[in-house]
């Protein structure tokens, strides 16, 4: 079954003239364990808006998701919440990690708000810390971590409710060559050894070619392409 399908997607917004936007125009989507789909499309084409969509962050206009095999069309604002919690890891460009805390705090947060316990939280962001390579900086403020260091926190954060789906927006696009490469070494190799799906929106040609597939996002429809097509 797949962790992640999307029926239909339309997503509509009313342009400053009162006319129709059309971003999504009839998406369908399945996303497998062990599998990471990077999607391309010109700046502008929907992309974030899709991931969005996807991730239980924003209603289709027509459409619905599935997550995880729960589909979330028909939830609540609290059940939403609660399934993006269990179900998603989101990782953004921008870390937005909480700058007064440590990243071993950050990666603990997500736990603490779901009811975990103090030490099962702890033990858990201390081993994801360390499987992203921040087991020496664990007890560093995000000021005092370098811009990748806050990256790979912020995917140890994503990972710490053992997400089915994670869903990332240009990950690496805050990043130097260096730090982008070790950033997605990693999530590949996340992907594989926690078997989860991932989705990757990206502008960068070397991510992309780790994916298991890349769609395109274009004219509001996702299609199956090639990174050499669509990538120079």
């Amino acid at each position: 079954m797949p962790v992640l399908e999307a029926h239909d997607l339309h997503k509509t917004y009313t342009g400053g003239d009162g006319g129709a936007i059309n971003v999504l125009s009839g998406v369908d989507f399945a996303l497998a364990r062990r599998e990471m789909v990077a999607v391309v499309g010109a700046s502008g084409a929907g992309k974030s808006t899709l991931l969005h969509v996807l991730g239980a962050l924003d209603r289709p206009s027509r459409g619905y998701v599935v997550l995880g095999g729960e589909p979330v069309n028909g939830l609540n604002e609290e059940q939403l919440a609660a399934l993006r919690n269990t179900s998603v890891g989101f990782v953004f460009q921008f870390h937005h990690l909480l700058r007064e805390f440590t990243a071993l705090e950050n990666v603990m947060m997500p736990m603490r708000i779901s009811g975990r316990a103090l030490p099962e939280a702890r033990s858990r962001a201390e081993e994801l810390l360390s499987r992203v390579g921040l087991s020496g900086r664990m007890h560093h403020l995000p000021s005092a971590l370098s811009g990748g260091e806050q990256q790979r926190t912020a995917v140890a954060r994503a990972l710490a409710m053992d997400p089915k789906v994670v869903l990332a927006d240009e990950p690496s696009g805050n990043l130097d060559l260096a730090n982008a490469s070790t950033l997605h070494d990693l999530l590949a190799e996340v992907v594989g050894d926690l078997e989860i799906g991932m989705v990757v929106v990206t502008h960068n040609r070397a991510l992309a070619s780790r994916a298991s597939r890349v769609m395109l996002l274009e004219g509001g429809k996702l299609t199956e392409t090639v990174v050499s097509e669509v990538m120079v």
